[in-house]
């Protein structure tokens, strides 16, 4: 049944927001994207009220100017975002957490209380070229979990943040199989998702179901769909993930997979206070494009109940 204000449940435990990834934005600094001025105009503009920091440099870094901006538009920060590759074990540690503490410094600044942690890709997004194996050894994966939970510590210990790991096409944590062996190696009290359903469906999985099986780790949301059209012919060619988004992979709802309601429906059920962040990978893409995919995102999710 398609979602309308008259069958859609009330999702009362879901926050929604959106974030600069719908706006085609990848990187603090770039031409093709949109200046972060016109970001926080226009996502405000299209009803949300909670948006993620995006690549760090992107917004404002200087905490009372970021302060006053968000508030002049009624917006408020949920997560901020790190990429981090802690399966190469301790050496990559010190350079790691530089990166990381600034952005927690200003994620908690804002008044956010998650961090977003996206494992490093194992190939490149733009060339394909293989920067590492796309399998982790067993070591690999030790190294990768232990040093997420000291990350994870540290983070809740200077920063007052919840560590949320975000499986992530072209990375070493994408697929059923990885995820619930990451879920499976990691301790529960310091290690939770952030369920990107876009990203966990590219990849095979079936969102309904990790939530149901593993719902006392989900942290956070994503909310992204794929066109399963374009996505066959991605993994029949092997097509990495900055291709694939060029390619139109990931479309606005709810013209692809998953279906939001079920998923929606069933991360309501936990019975906890979640965020689900709207991301439509678009980079890069025309000024003009997200706005209008913005309001009628709002308009679906509002339908859904959320």
């Amino acid at each position: 049944m398609s979602a309308d204000r008259t069958t859609a449940p009330v999702l009362d435990r879901i926050r929604v927001g959106s974030a600069p990834d719908s706006w085609g934005v990848w990187f603090p600094d770039d031409p093709v994207q949109v200046p972060w001025a016109r970001f926080l105009d226009e996502v405000s503009e299209a009803g949300y009220e909670w948006i993620e920091l995006g690549p760090y440099g992107y917004l404002p870094t200087e905490p009372s100017r970021l302060r006053d901006e968000l508030t002049q538009r009624h917006l408020q920060v949920s997560a901020g975002t790190v990429f981090t590759a802690l399966h190469r074990g301790p050496d990559v540690w010190d350079a790691t957490w530089a990166h990381v503490g600034e952005v927690a410094a200003l994620a908690q600044a804002m008044g956010a209380g998650h961090l977003v942690v996206i494992p490093a890709f194992w190939r490149d997004d733009k060339t394909a070229r293989e920067l590492e194996p796309r399998e982790l050894t067993s070591a690999q994966w030790r190294d990768l979990a232990t040093g997420t939970e000291r990350l994870a510590r540290e983070v809740r210990e200077r920063y007052g943040l919840r560590v949320v790991v975000h499986p992530h096409a072209d990375t070493h944590v994408d697929t059923e199989e990885h995820v619930v062996r990451f879920l499976d190696s990691t301790d529960a009290d310091l290690v939770s998702l952030c369920l990107d359903t876009g990203h966990y469906a590219y990849c095979g999985g079936d969102n309904v179901k990790l939530i149901e099986t593993y719902g006392e780790r989900i942290g956070y949301l994503h909310l992204k769909q794929v066109d399963p059209a374009i996505l066959a012919d991605v993994v029949a060619h092997e097509v990495p993930f900055g291709p694939a988004v060029r390619r139109g992979v990931m479309c606005e709802p709810p013209l692809g997979v998953p279906e939001l309601p079920p998923v929606l429906r069933a991360a309501q059920k936990l019975g906890v206070d979640l965020f689900a962040i709207v991301e439509q990978d678009m980079y890069p893409c025309a000024p003009d494009r997200p706005l209008p995919i913005a309001r009628r995102t709002r308009r679906f999710l509002r339908g859904c109940g959320a």
